[in-house]
């Protein structure tokens, strides 16, 4: 079916619209981040009158900035590989095997991503305020108790996505594997595994995106010394002044591991994003 001359307008033009709406506030992030603070705080031009770096360098010891990225990138990493391992255990048995309670697991990971995060911040908090008088280990305030946070949300999303992807691969394929004498883990390992990896790329970035500019359980569930990134940018606002220039930069400087993970895997993470989205 060919596309007419209206359609085509009507896309183009969609696109451009589409386009400007997002490239707009990148440009001024950019260009923010490249002004002195009295031009950001002044009459708002498109175009800086004076340029300076100074807002990159700054940024470093204004707030603890390298402090907060290496507790994101320890804790994000850690929940992203934690995730993976236990979802892919999970997705594998839910996806090849049929055992009693099935169905009620399967509905369970995935009624999970129906209630709003807000809802388990309280309950979270004291869990791990109970754990610490019980046992005398310390959750709340510590990378340790984020990572496990970060797992309640990402890892039913993991498991869900990762058993649709698993449940397009043929089983025609274990099964030879069978033959040839694999057990359970060596058809995981050698077989499933590799076909599986455009999902198994698509849950790891899904995983890492969401604890590396997660905000709300991290403003309540750290400290000073275990504070990420998405928390710590709000340090550039002080009751004495708004650091705009700064946090302009720092946004950029902080963005800038994800967007290179996502160009870097963005067919692998649209593929797996496609298969495992159909059943």
């Amino acid at each position: 079916m060919r596309e007419t001359s209206g359609s085509k307008v009507f896309r183009v033009v969609v696109l451009v619209f589409l386009g400007i709406f997002t490239a707009a506030p990148l440009y001024v992030m950019v260009t923010s981040a490249l002004k002195p603070l009295g031009d950001v705080q002044g009459n708002f031009t498109w175009w800086p009158t004076h340029f300076t770096i100074q807002p990159f360098i700054d940024i470093w010891s204004t707030v603890p900035l390298g402090e907060y990225f290496l507790n994101s990138l320890v804790v994000s990493t850690a929940a992203t590989l934690l995730s993976l391992i236990i979802a892919i255990f999970a997705s594998f048995a839910v996806s090849r095997y049929r055992f009693r309670g099935r169905s009620v697991f399967t509905t369970a990971v995935l009624s999970t991503q129906m209630f709003p995060g807000v809802l388990f911040l309280l309950p979270l908090y004291l869990i791990f305020i109970n754990i610490n008088q019980a046992f005398g280990i310390q959750l709340a305030g510590t990378r340790t108790g984020l990572i496990i946070t970060y797992l309640t949300f990402s890892l039913p999303f993991a498991i869900w996505m990762l058993a649709g992807y698993l449940d397009n691969i043929p089983k025609e394929l274990d099964e030879a594997a069978r033959v040839d004498g694999a057990s359970a883990m060596g058809v995981l390992f050698r077989v499933i595994l590799p076909v599986a990896r455009p999902g198994v790329i698509a849950v790891a970035i899904y995983c890492f995106m969401t604890s590396w500019g997660e905000v709300l359980f991290a403003s309540v569930l750290t400290t000073q010394d275990s504070r990420t990134l998405a928390v710590g940018l709000g340090e550039y606002s002080t009751q004495v002044n708004v650091y705009w220039n700064q946090i302009m930069a720092a946004s950029l400087v902080v963005s800038i591991p994800v967007v290179i993970a996502f160009l870097l895997l963005q067919r692998s993470f649209v593929a797996g994003l496609t298969a495992g989205s159909v059943k």
